[in-house]
């Protein structure tokens, strides 16, 4: 099964980080695992140069759910820039999308997929609504309202 990535979402961030040796299994490729890990990096850029750190003791996001559509083999040595979207926005939740491509093949999706954020407390364990300057900082970036 392939999940859709939406057309209607909007670039907020951009990351570069190399594909290590170490990446790759024994077939050769970078291992399935590592895709995620590069989304996971981006993701917690992103909200670290918003300004939203997650505070275990505190407030901050977990993810609901996650994907990974694998569309080539990354492969070392190289570059990944991974690209982060926000997409529909909700009360206590929002989605982020990512792309993968290579410095060297900047037109080639390698993988898309994306994650479904929200916004917690963590003592308490249960879901917040976000806080009115994230919903502002994701609105500016081009956020879109949950429509269902």
């Amino acid at each position: 099964m392939k999940l859709v990535v939406p057309e209607n979402k909007t670039l907020m961030h951009t990351m570069t980080t190399a594909i290590r040796w170490g990446d790759m299994d024994a077939m050769g490729h970078v291992n399935n695992t590592v895709y995620l890990r590069y989304m996971e990096s981006a993701r917690i850029q992103l909200m670290s140069e918003g300004g939203f750190d997650t505070n275990p003791q505190g407030e901050g996001f977990v993810i609901a759910n996650i994907f990974c559509n694998f569309i080539r083999q990354l492969e070392y040595p190289g570059d990944v820039v991974v690209r982060s979207y926000v997409g529909a926005t909700g009360r206590s939740s929002f989605d982020l999308y990512h792309e993968l491509l290579r410095t060297d093949d900047g037109d080639t999706v390698y993988a898309n997929g994306g994650a479904t954020m929200v916004w917690v407390d963590f003592p308490k364990q249960q879901s917040l609504p976000m806080p009115e300057r994230l919903r502002q900082w994701l609105y500016q970036a081009g956020g879109v309202p949950h429509t269902a």
